[in-house]
């Protein structure tokens, strides 16, 4: 199992065209962020402010690395188990969440503040929020992977799915609510606010049940079930 893991982390970012769709994740955060720094009004120039828009834009990409790997499985001339996959995604996701917290630190520290009330509150939990962001984010690309064959009907899943039920939640005033504790942009906001509470914790882990670890179970078992080629 050590190397099956090993095999998947390496396979994560083994390739010349993951690491420039890293490279290029990071780039597309980094202008993101100098032009935001560029646009806003100096008092909203603070990091969870930065935070909440370059990590969401951001983690609309890492479910792709996601994905990546679970065509991996099903191209493996044999029969790999699921869980190092799925585990393995986890590093793209650190990367891009490390990296796009110092992109924002960094964007900040060489912008002048003055004008901002208290640009770093909340920045430890911001940070940490960020990198949870992104690796719920890789777990939605390796659940939807594991779901569905098609790599882009996959990544466009990824896309459409959360915002199609938070957007639907949210038409209805009754339903609103649950948006925190059933989507991920629900807990994406309260993450990258770094205002969190237990309620809001507790709301982040029911999201990680849900999209994290429920839908990678029903996806490996479906695959099992399906049975996987053999062979590219």
């Amino acid at each position: 199992m050590d190397g099956t893991i090993r095999d998947a982390l390496r396979r994560s970012l083994g390739t010349p065209a993951r690491r420039w769709l890293l490279v290029g994740t990071l780039v597309a955060g980094l202008l993101a962020a100098v032009a935001l720094v560029a646009a806003a009004d100096p008092a909203d120039r603070t990091f969870a402010d930065l935070s909440g828009t370059v990590q969401s834009l951001t983690s609309v990409v890492t479910p792709l690395f996601g994905i990546l790997l679970v065509r991996d499985l099903r191209r493996s001339p044999v029969h790999l188990p699921v869980l190092p996959t799925v585990l393995a995604v986890g590093l793209p996701a650190v990367v891009v969440g490390v990296v796009g917290v110092l992109i924002c630190a960094a964007t900040l520290a060489l912008t002048p503040t003055e004008a901002a009330v208290e640009p770093w509150r909340f920045a430890g939990t911001v940070a940490l929020g960020s990198v949870l962001v992104q690796i719920v984010a890789g777990l939605v690309g390796t659940g939807l992977g594991l779901l569905l064959r098609s790599v882009v009907l996959a990544f466009l899943a990824t896309i459409i799915l959360p915002l199609g039920l938070f957007a639907l939640l949210g038409a209805v005033d009754a339903l609103r609510p649950a948006q925190p504790w059933l989507t991920p942009l629900g807990s994406v906001r309260n993450l990258l606010s770094g205002e969190m509470s237990t309620l809001r914790w507790v709301q982040w882990l029911c999201v990680l049940l849900i999209w994290g670890v429920g839908l990678n179970t029903v996806g490996a078992a479906l695959l099992n079930r399906r049975g996987r080629p053999t062979g590219s």
